[in-house]
């Protein structure tokens, strides 16, 4: 009889980065607060792992991501002020946030990068399986990303990366992997043709020497064998660890697959996806697409 793997009740969000692409917005604030329409970039990714059953969640920060903190943290002063002006959709609301999760912290010194930053993260992590969670990937799906994820996983209790096809054109943007099909009868919630045991990783090749179009974004499954590979790798030529370099080494030791997810992702660490995510989420509201629509509809482009 086949052993189920460990459940995956904790989510790592890195988010000690500076935000240097979207200064000076981020001068005083973290990147992870930017709001897309009316809710910050993280919330969004924490309420996709509230959504796949991962209520647990760990956010490694650094100098100057207090607001982070204060967000997913009760406010009385605000709560006692909606509640004496009778203000009860927005009390429900201000409520939701600070009872949706189960919250960590842990600090990142240095943000010398997302291998390093999964790495501050062991000991709350300890020895369990877990997922990692980029807020700047804000992915709308029928089905929560992390939860196509967890179903892989489920099967075969090993690491499982999100892919997305990419251009070749932008391929050295991102982590590249060199993958054969796997199929995927008897696996639940697998969709056939998407599920990919991983061969090889390239981190940012160039278009002509990628092996595939299939990129890694920023949702993971994880065991806990991933942090001493990231210790083994140490860092690379500019003084970062990668997260990629890890999963590489690990892939010596044990099967690593990718999932081609169903769903749209946005780049919302870049100003020109995050301006689509804005636009597309806003058209989608009840109570602003109508109206954002005959505005845009309006506009002399």
């Amino acid at each position: 009889m086949k052993k189920m793997p460990n459940k995956v009740r904790k989510a790592v969000f890195p988010a000690a980065g500076l935000g240097t692409r979207f200064l000076p917005a981020t001068k005083a604030q973290p990147k992870e607060m930017l709001p897309l329409v009316d809710k910050p970039l993280i919330q969004y990714g924490v309420e996709e792992c509230v959504a796949s059953g991962v209520p647990n969640i760990i956010i490694v920060t650094g100098r100057g991501k207090s607001a982070i903190e204060d967000h997913f943290d009760v406010s009385f002063e605000l709560e006692h002020l909606l509640r004496t002006r009778n203000k009860k959709e927005l009390l429900d609301a201000v409520q939701y946030i600070s009872d949706l999760i189960d919250v960590s912290y842990v600090r990142q010194k240095e943000a010398l990068g997302l291998g390093h930053a999964v790495l501050r993260a062991r000991d709350l992590v300890n020895a369990e399986p877990f997922a990692v969670v980029l807020s700047d990937d804000v992915i709308d799906a029928p089905r929560p990303c992390v939860q196509q994820l967890l179903d892989i996983f489920n099967y075969f209790g090993t690491p499982v990366v999100a892919l997305m096809e990419v251009p070749r054109e932008r391929i050295s943007a991102y982590g590249v992997v060199d993958a054969e099909p796997v199929d995927t009868t008897g696996i639940s919630g697998a969709v056939p043709g998407r599920l990919f045991k991983i061969r090889d990783m390239v981190e940012k090749p160039k278009p002509e020497a990628a092996p595939s179009n299939l990129a890694i974004i920023g949702r993971y499954i994880l065991t806990p064998e991933i942090f001493s590979s990231i210790e083994a790798v140490g860092a690379g030529a500019l003084g970062e660890i990668q997260l990629t370099d890890g999963l590489k080494h690990l892939l010596k030791y044990r099967p690593i697959y990718g999932y081609l997810f169903e769903g749209t992702r946005y780049d919302a660490g870049d100003k020109l996806g995050f301006l689509k995510a804005t636009v597309e989420f806003a058209l989608r509201r009840e109570d602003l697409g109508q109206e954002f629509r005959e505005y845009l509809r309006g506009l002399a482009l």
